[in-house]
């Protein structure tokens, strides 16, 4: 009787681990493993003639990391001066990246079957970063193409 109920578990479908951010007023989320770390404020460094989203470089225990304000990034009205940016640094191929976010939310599990594609109709620039949408009980979750939030001008951010 036991054989039933293992197979039973196996048909359920794999939730989504996600860890959540907030930029401005809305609720984002990025695939937990894509995620390194989340810090505080860090110490930017500014770089010249750098594209207008980066905000510069932090360093992360000896490793220089390019930061991505994603205000800028979503073109969203800037940050409060007294306010300081908390940092999800996600892996990627070419190294670490941080982006600048307001606040950090939670890690989540995600049913799969709650997720959708972002509709049709959403601006084109929004649409380029959102690869789905969930619904949670009182808004909606919007999931980052990680790719594609760190790519600048068609190329991905690195040092």
């Amino acid at each position: 009787m036991s054989n039933n109920n293992t197979k039973a578990s196996s048909f359920a479908p794999p939730s989504t681990q996600v860890c959540t951010f907030y930029v401005g007023k809305f609720h984002f989320g990025i695939e937990v493993p894509r995620v390194q770390e989340v810090l505080r404020t860090q110490r930017i460094n500014s770089v010249p003639l750098a594209n207008e989203v980066i905000a510069g470089l932090i360093n992360i225990r000896g490793q220089i990391v390019p930061a991505i304000d994603m205000r800028r990034r979503l073109k969203l009205e800037a940050r409060a001066e007294d306010s300081q940016p908390m940092n999800v640094v996600l892996r990627t191929e070419e190294g670490s990246v941080s982006l600048l976010v307001d606040d950090i939310g939670d890690v989540l599990n995600l049913h799969p079957s709650l997720i959708e594609n972002p509709p049709d109709n959403m601006a084109p620039a929004a649409r380029e970063l959102i690869q789905s949408v969930y619904k949670l009980k009182d808004e909606l979750l919007l999931l980052l193409d990680a790719e594609r939030t760190i790519s600048i001008g068609g190329d991905a951010v690195s040092v």
